[in-house]
């Protein structure tokens, strides 16, 4: 059952091929605007049982905030990204505690306190369809890399916390999209068609809170 859970979230955005095409506003495209209070186009996805999201204030900037016990669910936004044009994704999060000594790179392990996805959508032809997760990771070093314990080479994670950054810190992120998808993946990828957020703890039964920031692209 673990299995189809884990999978199905993958599967939605990769089977989507209507993702909306956005354009440039300045030096920045935004996806995530949850400091203006908005979830406008992010949809939600339920597979044991609901982290809940909601939008809440934190240090007088709306952020979104996510509780996750025993449960798994995530929010995506299908929008198609010219990476050639704003190839770099920005965000901060920050997590308030620990899912303890799991192996994340196993099934019985794979939960997150806080990860952020990019899809590039293969449609109907899912073998095609890719995907990278940045994580917050419980046990493996800051920096691993490694394929999904359930979707394999098709879904790579890549750790940019772990156990030694601090709870209750904000980390702001800056990632090149289009480099990290030609290192993992071997090959040009000009476009991404989704970005998601999950905070999940379904498989080790853990709970715990996080907290995502804007979401955004740019040219560097």
């Amino acid at each position: 059952m673990y299995i189809s859970l884990k999978i199905s979230f993958f599967y939605i955005l990769m089977l989507s091929s209507f993702a909306i095409r956005a354009e440039v506003t300045g030096e920045k495209l935004m996806i995530g605007s949850f400091s203006s209070g908005s979830l406008d186009q992010w949809e939600s996805k339920e597979f044991k049982s609901q982290t809940k999201y909601e939008l809440v204030d934190s240090a007088g900037t709306m952020v979104l905030k996510a509780e996750s016990a025993d449960s798994a669910s995530g929010l995506f936004k299908e929008q198609r990204i010219d990476l050639q044009k704003t190839p770099v994704m920005n965000w901060r999060w920050r997590i308030e505690n620990r899912l303890g000594n799991i192996n994340e790179q196993v099934k019985s392990g794979d939960d997150y306190a806080a990860r952020i996805y990019v899809v590039v959508s293969g449609g109907l032809t899912f073998w095609r369809t890719k995907a990278i997760n940045y994580v917050w990771a419980s046990t493996s070093g800051k920096g691993k890399i490694w394929p999904n314990a359930f979707a394999g080479d098709h879904v790579m994670m890549i750790a940019l916390r772990s156990s030694s950054d601090h709870t209750s810190t904000w980390y702001t992120e800056k990632r090149n999209i289009l480099a990290d998808l030609k290192q993992q993946f071997g090959e040009e990828l000009r476009y991404i068609d989704a970005v998601a957020v999950m905070t999940d703890t379904d498989n080790a039964q853990g709970k715990v809170t996080a907290y995502y920031g804007d979401i955004y692209f740019s040219k560097n």
